[in-house]
């Protein structure tokens, strides 16, 4: 018998850039009063350093991509440079309409907080993305909350992984 190939395993790390990239995708989080909320501006001020003169800066997220838009050209990027997906409403969906949005493009540094890192990865894993990840840091005084929510939302987020793996082999894909 022959040896079984298997599919490459994407890329899915977490660093820390020392220069910028060429695609920088930063995921939503909560406004308030329509501004970035302490977790998104921490996401926002970490993508910063990302962003070179040709880097390509994805903001997504329902609600949040126009704020996030905004939030970076009163930071100096420039809105050509920027891509709003405004319709994403979880996390996979992030990844998703940005896949879309970018076609070809298969290679993205996304920015994310620290508490949001292993549903991120397990969703990249899935569609099978190469990614890197640069995580902000929590705020503090929202640290009981988040990470809290997000112990739901990794189960939630796992079992549907899985829901969609079964489904698909049952289809025979």
């Amino acid at each position: 018998m022959g040896e079984v190939t298997r599919p490459k395993e994407p890329d899915i790390t977490v660093h820390t850039p020392t220069q910028p990239a060429d695609t920088v995708v930063i995921l939503g989080c909560r406004l308030v009063d329509g501004v970035p909320g302490a977790a998104l501006a921490a996401r926002l001020a970490a993508a910063l350093p990302l962003i070179g003169r040709q880097t390509c800066v994805v903001v997504s997220g329902s609600g949040e991509a126009p704020a996030m838009g905004r939030w970076l050209r009163d930071h100096g990027v420039d809105p050509q440079q920027i891509i709003e997906e405004p319709n994403a409403t979880s996390t996979n969906e992030n990844l998703e309409f940005t896949r879309a949005l970018l076609g070809c493009c298969n290679k993205w540094t996304v920015v994310t907080s620290d508490f949001h890192v292993p549903r991120v990865k397990m969703w990249a894993w899935h569609h099978g993305y190469d990614v890197q990840l640069v995580c902000a840091k929590t705020p503090p005084a929202r640290i009981p909350y988040l990470w809290g929510r997000e112990v739901l939302a990794l189960i939630h987020s796992t079992l549907r992984v899985v829901w969609r793996r079964l489904m698909q082999q049952l289809r025979g894909r």
